[in-house]
């Protein structure tokens, strides 16, 4: 399924670095720069890191590209996995005040769907949606794909009793 191209309203509404944005930024060059930029405003608006570059938007691309005078093209040298994309997710986290999930954060994030959630709610995908927004509630990064699909599993969606 093709995705809607972003207009220049939401690339302006999302993708715009604030000026505590760009000072984060201003230490970096190249595609260190355009990268981490790119994973800052992705996370600002889904509250997750992309998996990968193929999920940032183009345009976008383009649109904090020209904000950090980097070319676009640029992008493709960064390297998604690896001790600086770790280095960026913990500064992004830092600055937005957010923490990875921790055992203990899982076990909490189970618990509260159990009791709050999975009584009134039987599919998997609504559930998830709960838990992405415990998640940002309590200013934890959502845990990987697979550990989210454990945490909703069958400890959270349990038949109704009759």
């Amino acid at each position: 399924m093709a995705r809607t191209p972003l207009d220049l309203d939401e690339l302006v509404e999302h993708w715009t670095l604030l000026k505590d944005e760009q000072a984060l930024v201003s230490g970096k060059r190249g595609a260190t720069r355009l990268g981490f930029a790119v994973l800052l405003k992705f996370y600002t608006q889904y509250g997750r890191f992309p998996r990968n570059r193929a999920e940032l938007p183009g345009e976008a691309v383009e649109f904090v590209a020209r904000q950090v005078q980097v070319p676009a093209l640029e992008l493709e040298s960064y390297n998604w996995s690896g001790r600086t994309v770790e280095y960026h997710r913990a500064q992004i986290r830092e600055h937005l005040g957010f923490r990875e999930c921790s055992v203990a954060d899982a076990e909490k994030l189970t618990a509260y769907l159990a009791e709050h959630v999975a009584n009134k709610e039987r599919r998997p995908e609504q559930v998830r949606v709960e838990l992405l927004v415990r998640c940002r509630e309590e200013s934890i990064e959502p845990p990987t794909s697979g550990r989210c699909d454990r945490i909703v599993g069958p400890r959270c969606v349990r038949p109704r009793s009759h």
